[in-house]
């Protein structure tokens, strides 16, 4: 396993539930609301995969593989920034779930910018902070 990988994998399905996220948000402005639940439930199982993932990755399978990654890159501050955006928008995304289907519209308009501005630094920083490849050492012919 390889943590380049895995970052770029992730980094793709940031983008990827990223474009669902607009898809959603097009709905809504559009009045379609049903569309933007629907829309919004793969949002949230996708995203909550993606976290599983990265933790059974991260935790389980081979914990040391991010941390050397990360430290050889010098992205441990990188990650730690991050994840201050994407924890809290974690923990929104669930209460917007449980407000969008109970239909508790004012908490749900409010958590919903809350997410908005907390996924726009999660995408920011997981995309184009994150490093996802390896170093290439150049050796000098002599």
């Amino acid at each position: 396993m390889n943590a380049a990988v895995v970052i770029l994998v992730l980094k793709v399905a940031v983008i990827a539930v990223t474009v669902l996220l607009v898809a959603s948000l097009t709905a809504l402005a559009r009045g379609n609301i049903r569309l933007h639940g629907r829309i919004n439930y793969v949002f949230f199982a996708l995203t909550l995969g993606a976290l599983i993932g990265l933790e059974v990755i991260v935790r389980l399978l081979d914990p040391d593989l991010m941390n050397a990654f990360l430290e050889k890159h010098n992205a441990v501050g990188i990650l730690h920034t991050h994840l201050m955006f994407s924890m809290p928008a974690a923990v929104v995304l669930f209460a917007m779930l449980y407000t969008g289907l109970r239909r508790v519209r004012s908490v749900h308009i409010g958590l919903g910018i809350a997410f908005l501005i907390l996924w726009t630094g999660t995408f920011i920083t997981g995309v184009f902070y994150l490093p996802h490849h390896e170093h290439v050492a150049l050796q000098a012919h002599e």
